[in-house]
């Protein structure tokens, strides 16, 4: 199967100093939420080749989660039809022409099938035990990158993060500031973005692997686009991410002259 690519990047974080520094968060705009783009279709096929074939790795639910799931299919369900998607009371027929079985009982893994962003539930409160902090309760995660699921379902912020050297004590504590802020109405977002030897969109790594250090010139730019939206009755953060893969020679000359210096001098 050939990579599924996008021809252009949404912004260009590394050259935007609002979004290139840590934790480079913007407002975002409500409307634009979930909007299929260029990739849907390939990206959805993937996610339902992904579901069908390895549920246990892109799917994880608390018990206690049960709520905010409920709530996030509730409020996805009612953005589809503005989106291009036609909804039924048994099933969504996606702007691709895929229809996909609704069903309410397994939230987190239709939503996966119905959307091209992967949905992580942050919820804070002594009852996911990590009193003060938000922990990930829940995830359709199809497209991680350098991640797996099952290592971070159930930890907090700064234990997700635990292998990321530049989320320090100070990110963590900004961080924790910001999603205790979040308001239903001013969702957020922001961009990250790593060269990649490989443009397969399902890429997970446990933390005791090491990373890959590819030899020579490395051809794919993987960056995503993350949402920060509050649910308003659980107030659970739903953490959305849009993969995008790129090549990199496709990127104007200016982004690949900052990219090349930001990676020489991380080396």
């Amino acid at each position: 199967m050939p990579p599924v690519l996008h021809s252009a990047l949404p912004a260009i974080p590394w050259l935007d100093p609002r979004l290139a520094r840590l934790p480079g968060i913007l407002p975002m705009d409500p409307s634009r939420w979930l909007v299929p783009d260029e990739a849907f279709a390939g990206q959805m096929a993937e996610r339902d080749r992904l579901i069908a074939g390895r549920e246990g790795e892109v799917h994880g639910l608390l018990p206690e989660a049960g709520p905010a799931a409920a709530e996030l299919w509730s409020v996805v369900l009612a953005r589809l039809p503005a989106l291009g998607y036609r909804v039924g009371g048994a099933e969504a027929v996606r702007p691709d022409g895929v229809a996909v079985p609704l069903d309410p009982g397994r939230p987190l893994l239709t939503l996966g099938r119905l959307v091209q962003d992967d949905l992580c539930l942050m919820e804070a409160g002594a009852p996911f035990g990590h009193p003060g902090e938000h922990v990930l309760t829940g995830a359709i995660l199809c497209f991680p990158a350098s991640w797996t699921l099952a290592e971070k379902l159930g930890r907090p912020l700064v234990r997700i993060h635990a292998p990321v050297a530049a989320y320090d004590a100070d990110i963590a504590r900004r961080v924790q500031r910001l999603f205790d802020a979040i308001a239903p109405e001013r969702p957020l977002w922001r961009m990250n973005w790593h060269p990649y030897a490989s443009a397969e969109l399902f890429h997970p790594r446990r933390e005791a692997d090491p990373r890959p250090r590819p030899q020579g010139p490395v051809p794919w730019l993987r960056s995503e686009l993350q949402g920060l939206v509050r649910l308003p009755r659980t107030r659970a953060v739903v953490f959305s991410i849009r993969t995008h893969v790129v090549a990199i020679d496709r990127l104007p000359e200016a982004a690949r002259a900052a990219l090349r210096a930001g990676v020489a001098a991380a080396s």
